[in-house]
């Protein structure tokens, strides 16, 4: 008779277990302001600017809505090329969206000294 290898575990109700080493990544578009944080979407898959302009649509204006913004807002975003696809500038535009000019591309932050 083999010895099961099966552990029980006790978990205080509502905790999600974590993987310690290499788990893997998913991928969020969430959004917030001082009045609060706004919807949060997983990505499944590779995002298109396709599917940013559908979180867009879908989420954007139902955050502000929430967070009892209005049209009293300035939208975000870095210079990832779904953000500025044409799709993507389109929606905002028909949307009357204020978009805040950014910055340079965004590169990939060094610890120090590397």
């Amino acid at each position: 008779h083999k010895p099961s290898m099966k552990r029980h575990v006790w978990r205080k109700p509502g905790t999600i277990p974590t993987v310690k080493h290499g788990g893997g990544s998913i991928m969020l578009w969430g959004c917030f302001s001082a009045a609060g944080t706004g919807r949060l979407v997983r990505i499944k898959g590779k995002m298109t600017a396709a599917m940013y302009r559908d979180i867009l649509d879908e989420n954007l204006l139902h955050s502000a809505l929430d967070l009892r913004l209005g049209r009293r807002f300035i939208f975000q975003q870095d210079n990832d090329p779904k953000h500025t696809a044409k799709i993507s500038k389109e929606w905002l535009q028909d949307n009357s969206v204020n978009v805040l000019e950014c910055c340079a591309p965004t590169l990939p932050i060094q610890p120090d000294g590397a």
